[in-house]
């Protein structure tokens, strides 16, 4: 019964999580599958377009987590400014945002221009099949050059979202990305396939669909937040200076570049992990093609809940409520790991239909099938890890999270990775599955640190 009590919260604390937590899943379901829908779109035209797209995809999300990293480090003095009604600092911490990730902006393009077709090379192995290869490249290339383009209102929409979310309101992000997939899809349909007399454009079509969608999501998103200044008045003159308090920026840079970096070092972890996974060839690079995009469907409770916990227990701490904050987190836990179970068990079920839709071999339909039910089997365990790194990172305490997540994931899991997909013949699901089963050691960490109490702080004022 005690542990009923700590575990599971009353009929009000889940309305309070799902009206905080229900419009980030439904965000980033809506996206999730659209960007399903848009994946099986480009595999319909053929493996190459698939897998050229999908690499690039993998190239850009270090960049998407760069500014992640850096809007989420100085997020977390923006919800606690919110918590405790200081509607300045929260301008401050706009401002943050919009220095920091202008740098981001401006480094990631010149990268990608001056090395795109040397990073999608990276991800190409295979004997015997040059013309595919080729093939694969000069879709990737296509792609990546449109999608240089849509960089910028990504990063104003994330830096304006972000924000609203701190502040507690997360329907109208959630609106917005619901009409930016919709037009993401309906552009998709018309550009890649050449629908209703537009002209058809395949991979080219599928990039200024989603460039196109973004700057509808920004635009929704920034005339939204100077509309409603009476919800959101922190944005009231927060153009008219550019200042912010010295003392401020050195605590930000302190707690929120070592999650900066952390996200940094994490996405480009992760590209190596998918380059370590394609040594196995191109069939490797499609089915996990296939089994993340439909993994990251399912995979978006967890995410939510995670970010829904970080904005919960953020603002209990910042209003001093410390005790509330550990009973709150606690409960928060368990029930994304629970949810995760449910998902998972479902996902076993209908993984072998989803890889039927795509037009490519049996082969490659069989293997993301073996994948995807590997995924599943991993998902409370993610779940877990998720929720705790959160935990960690709403008190602050970054350095911890940074060593939790993107220093285990270069110390242990890239050079197992490495040496398995070099130095042995393990095929790749075993490969994977291996790889993955590493994260019960985090699992382990995060519960000693959650249950020891190091993320209970204030880091904005005094009670």
């Amino acid at each position: 019964m005690n542990i009923r009590r700590k575990l599971i919260g009353d009929k009000a604390f889940y309305k309070m999580v799902l009206g905080v937590a229900v419009p980030m899943i439904i965000q980033n379901g809506i996206t999730n599958f659209v960007s399903l829908l848009d994946n099986i779109m480009v595999g319909r035209i053929g493996t190459e377009q698939m897998s050229g797209i999908a690499i690039v995809n993998q190239l850009l999300m270090v960049f998407n987590l760069a500014i992640f990293g850096a809007i989420s480090g100085v997020g977390i003095f923006g919800a606690q400014y919110f918590g405790c009604k200081n509607y300045k600092g929260v301008q401050h911490t706009v401002r943050f945002k919009l220095y920091v990730c202008a740098g981001i902006l401006l480094l990631g393009i010149l990268l990608l221009l001056s090395s795109g077709d040397r990073l999608i090379l990276l991800y190409l192995h295979g004997e015997g099949n040059d013309l595919a290869l080729e093939a694969t490249l000069e879709h990737g290339r296509q792609y990546l050059g449109v999608m240089l383009t849509g960089l910028l209102p990504f990063v104003i929409e994330e830096i304006y979202a972000s924000t609203l979310r701190e502040c507690g309101e997360t329907k109208l992000p959630m609106l917005a990305g619901v009409v930016a997939v919709l037009v993401n899809l309906v552009l998709n349909y018309l550009l890649i396939f050449g629908k209703f007399g537009f002209p058809e454009l395949g991979v080219v079509g599928a990039a200024i669909a989603t460039v196109i969608s973004r700057y509808v999501q920004a635009a929704i998103v920034v005339i939204w937040t100077h509309r409603h200044t009476d919800r959101m008045p922190f944005i009231v003159g927060v153009y008219r200076e550019w200042r912010i308090p010295g003392q401020l920026s050195i605590n930000i840079v302190k707690k929120g570049t070592p999650l900066m970096i952390n996200e940094i070092l994490w996405a480009a972890g992760t590209a190596m992990m998918t380059q370590c996974y394609s040594m196995r060839g191109l069939d490797a690079v499609a089915a996990m093609n296939i089994s993340t995009t439909i993994s990251n469907l399912f995979n978006v409770v967890f995410v939510a809940m995670g970010s829904a916990l970080s904005i919960i227990v953020g603002q209990l701490l910042g209003a001093g409520k410390m005790e509330e904050a550990r009973d709150t987190d606690r409960k928060l836990i368990a029930f994304a790991v629970m949810s995760c179970l449910v998902l998972g068990t479902l996902m076993v079920l209908l993984a072998p239909l989803f890889p039927m839709l795509y037009n490519t071999t049996d082969q490659i339909k069989a293997l993301a099938t073996v994948l995807l039910r590997m995924a599943a089997l991993c998902m409370p365990m993610w779940a877990f890890m998720h929720t705790t790194y959160f935990t960690l990172r709403s008190g602050g305490k970054t350095i911890v999270t940074f060593l939790f997540d993107s220093v285990f994931l270069w110390c242990a899991s890239i050079p197992v990775a490495y040496v398995l997909s070099r130095y042995t013949a393990l095929p790749i699901a075993p490969l994977y599955l291996c790889c993955q089963l590493l994260d019960l050691i985090k699992c382990v960490i995060g519960f000693v640190l959650v249950k020891k109490g190091v993320w209970i702080h204030n880091i904005v004022g005094e009670r």
